[in-house]
Parts: structure tokens; sequence; C-alpha cells
């Protein structure tokens, strides 16, 4: 028979067994439980904008719209370029006597004369950088303002002329030279370069009445013998006639003005101005 002492001996320990495995399940629950939050908490959410996102940026609209510039370009028609790839094309060849703001309002002024006229100004413009080595030659400087060497003839004297109407002294050539000067570009100067553009593209009978009138502003300023109206339709058919000798002048003009339209952006050399002209 167990004594009482030894029962108390087992009781004793049986309780200390079972405390002591008590302790060792709660400290696992413990750890358990400070463990799963840990695993288990979601990522954080990003924090809000505190401002909207920037919108895309614009891409401007492409060209095809465009006529093509062919190489029997015709000189009546849609214009073959932009306002904009003119001036971007001048603005950085030109004298430093002209402005941005200046080369603005001149190609703008052949925009709008052209576009009422019918006639492609694009082309225009570039026959106008052509001749005068975009905007760096004496004669489309001020005073003179001649885009296309017209009534420039090559005719030149050392000493002043008697009647120096129609002359000018070229101070980069130190001599006298013929030649017509234009009071301004907008109201003079373009009216006069357009104007004699049609009127070798075009007769009077195939003019219309906004043409016709174009042309005569034009030929007061200088006239154009009866058999050259209408006899050169594109600008090829100016070669030999608007310039001497000209056998390239018009495929010099379309080179030009697909460069002005498609680039490329460097700065090139200033060519053109050193022909004599029948302009």
């Amino acid at each position: 028979m167990i004594t009482r002492r030894q029962f108390l001996k087992v009781l004793i320990a049986t309780c200390a067994t079972a405390a002591a495995g008590s302790t060792g399940r709660a400290s696992e629950r413990s750890a358990y439980q400070v463990y799963l939050p840990l695993v288990q908490a979601p990522a954080a959410a990003p924090p809000e904008p505190t401002e909207p996102p920037l919108p895309p940026t614009p891409v401007p609209p492409p060209d095809d719209d465009l006529p093509p510039i062919l190489d029997d370009a015709p000189i009546v028609g849609r214009a073959t370029g932009t306002a904009e790839m003119a001036i971007a094309w001048l603005t950085p060849r030109a004298d430093p006597g002209y402005t941005p703001f200046d080369i603005g309002v001149i190609v703008q002024a052949y925009r709008s004369i052209g576009d009422a006229a019918g006639i492609d100004w694009f082309l225009a413009l570039a026959q106008m950088a052509h001749e005068t080595g975009h905007l760096t030659s004496f004669w489309s400087l001020r005073p003179q303002r001649n885009p296309a060497g017209i009534g420039v003839t090559g005719e030149w004297r050392s000493d002043p002329p008697p009647d120096p109407s129609g002359w000018a002294y070229n101070t980069q050539r130190q001599r006298w030279e013929r030649g017509i000067s234009f009071p301004t570009w907008v109201d003079h100067a373009i009216p006069a370069h357009l104007g004699r553009l049609l009127a070798y593209a075009l007769t009077d009978a195939q003019a219309n009445e906004t043409q016709r009138a174009l042309i005569a502003t034009a030929l007061a300023v200088r006239p154009l013998p009866s058999h050259l109206r209408g006899i050169a339709p594109t600008i090829p058919g100016l070669n030999g006639r608007w310039a001497s000798p000209g056998t390239t002048y018009g495929q010099s003009i379309i080179a030009l003005a697909r460069r002005m339209r498609y680039g490329p952006a460097s700065i090139e050399g200033n060519a053109g101005y050193g022909s004599s002209h029948k302009g």
C-alpha cells in the first residue's frame, strides 16, 4: 500500500510535469501568433498621386495631305509645303538683318498672296531662297528687297551712273549694278515676284481675275515680252528664261524645295545669287 508521503510526492511530480508542458505549449502558441500577422499582412497600397499625370506629348500631323514636289513641278496649284517648314529653313540661314519676326512676315505674305492667286508659293519661296542665297545677297537685303533677281541683268559699272534710278551700289561687290529695288516686301516685292511667275505660267486668257490683277501689278514693275507669256507652266520651264544661262535653273529650285520640306536641318552654304538674270 502506498503511503500518504509517497502519494504526495507522485502528485507533486505530476503537477510539475503538467505545468512544464503547459508553459511550452503557451510559448509555442505565442511565437506562432506573433509570426502569422507578419506573413499574412497585405502589402501597403501606393500613395495617391498629388498631381494629375501629364498629357501625352502632341504629335505633329503628317504632311501626307501636301502635294508631291514633282520633277516637272507646276507653278500654278496647291502649295507643296507649309509656312512652318519655310520659316524653319530660312530663319537660321538668313542675314542677321532679317530677324525671325521678319522671316515670318515674309513667308506669311507669300502664303496669303499665293493662296489667293492659286500659285504654289512654297516653290516661289524656294526660288527666292535659291536666288538670294537664303536672304543673304546684296539685292535681297534692305533697302533693295529684291526676291528673285528681278531686273538684275548683270549690267554693272564702277563709276556712278548719270541716272541712278534702276541702279544700286552693291557694297558686297563694290560696284554699281542695274536692278530693281522695292520699298516693301509685302506690298511690292512679293506681289512683283508671284505676279511675274504667273505671267510666265499663264496667258491672260488662261488666268482668272485675281491672277490677271497680280500679273498686271508685276508687269507694271518690269514688262515681260508677249512671246514669253504662258511659256513656262512648270518650274523647269524657266530654264534659260528667268536666269541666264540657267540650263538647270528649275531643277535647282525643285531640289531646294525638297530640302526645305524634308530637311536636312543643317545650315548649308548659300548659293544661287551670282548668276545673271533675265527675270
